[in-house]
């Protein structure tokens, strides 16, 4: 034992949680004011979408003072329908209070019902404001899933949103009071440690986002084509999720009502994909009828200076054109008069012998070329 009593004793090795330990609050307080984690993560999410959406909306030639507008319109319908959704999936888990229903600080928005609500509000002010509706839909798409990704955060302030127990050295721990809130099955309330779904959908939130860029960047995208491929991937992705879910939820046939949903939505997204990118090209428009009618006024002004401009250049190039002309006329003066003068004494001579000739010829000749349009026509192709 040649350690014991000097190395062994000296360091002391601080062993490593096996498992994600849940955090000791949920609020803090600021002032008067009791501020949820829950709520500041999808505060934070939608802030980040919005500068997204911003960024990738210039990029395609949009103005992105649009998406504050629509963001006025969709993130409260997207809380109403997220929240319908919630309440309508899992009434048990609505606080019993009066304002239970309303309670979206304590957790619970359904994220296919705030999409599903806010699409259709987002697509409503779009025609609105007279922009092809697809082609923002593309726009928004990564947006969304980084939104929702910042989100998940909340769950896990909340110690909701886990799974089927496990012993996993990532399993998520989750306190006993919690367990019983959540409405897991009885035979697992004395497991102590369970899946973390919130933490594997975060991940896939944003490598899912990351692909739609990527995809977007590298191959021709018909409008709606990358919103559908977000409607396929996530759920995709809750098809898994509601495989290991165990908390509470409204069941049908033995499978979670999600699961259904889930299920129907993935084959929904890749069909609409398909028929998407089936879809001939068309005009797309990005800018807002104000926008354009505003562009269409300034056009005006901007020809008008576009041909002063020309008329400046035009002028400058007759003046230098004039120029390089008289110089090179008085340079060979005298060499056309010369030719002038010996032209005139040949007419002179063959006019006094062939007068008759050239008035029998003349009007022939003159009747030719009235007559000959191929010969006019010719001479314009050429030119």
């Amino acid at each position: 034992m040649p350690w014991r009593g000097n190395l062994g004793c000296m360091v002391h090795v601080a062993a490593l949680p096996r498992y994600i330990p849940s955090p000791p609050i949920n609020s803090f307080h600021v002032g008067p004011l009791n501020v949820h984690f829950y709520a500041l993560g999808y505060i934070i999410g939608i802030t980040a979408a919005i500068l997204i959406t911003r960024r990738r909306w210039r990029a395609v030639g949009g103005d992105p003072d649009v998406v504050n507008d629509l963001a006025l319109w969709v993130v409260p319908a997207g809380i109403i329908g997220g929240r319908i959704y919630f309440d309508i999936t899992t009434p048990a888990d609505i606080p019993h209070e009066w304002y239970g229903v309303f309670a979206v600080w304590t957790g619970g928005l359904g994220i296919w019902g705030g999409i599903a609500l806010a699409a259709v509000v987002g697509a409503w002010r779009l025609r609105r404001l007279g922009i092809t509706v697809g082609v923002f839909a593309n726009a928004v798409a990564p947006a969304l899933l980084v939104a929702q990704a910042i989100g998940r955060i909340g769950n896990y302030f909340n110690k909701e949103l886990f799974g089927k127990p496990t012993t996993l050295p990532w399993g998520l721990e989750i306190p006993y009071v919690y367990r019983v809130q959540g409405g897991i099955p009885a035979q697992d309330l004395h497991f102590a440690t369970f899946q973390p779904t919130f933490l594997y959908e975060l991940i896939w939130d944003l490598a899912l986002a990351a692909f739609l860029v990527w995809l977007g960047h590298h191959a021709r995208i018909r409008p709606w084509g990358l919103f559908a491929l977000y409607v396929a991937g996530y759920s995709a992705f809750r098809i898994f999720e509601e495989s290991v879910r165990i908390d509470s939820s409204v069941y049908f046939l033995g499978l979670r009502l999600n699961m259904y949903i889930a299920i129907i939505l993935t084959l929904a997204g890749i069909i609409w994909f398909v028929l998407a990118q089936r879809q001939p090209e068309r005009p797309v428009v990005v800018l807002s009828t104000r926008a354009r009618r505003a562009a269409a006024e300034a056009s005006p002004a901007q020809a008008a200076a576009d041909d002063a401009g020309s008329v400046a250049e035009n002028t400058q190039n007759a003046e230098g054109t004039g120029h390089a002309e008289s110089t090179e006329g008085t340079g060979h003066a005298d060499s056309t008069e010369a030719t002038e003068s010996t032209e005139k004494a040949q007419d002179t001579e063959n006019a006094q012998h062939t007068e008759g000739a050239e008035d029998a010829e003349d009007r022939p000749a003159t009747d030719q070329a009235v007559g000959d349009p191929g010969g006019v026509a010719t001479a314009r192709s050429e030119e």
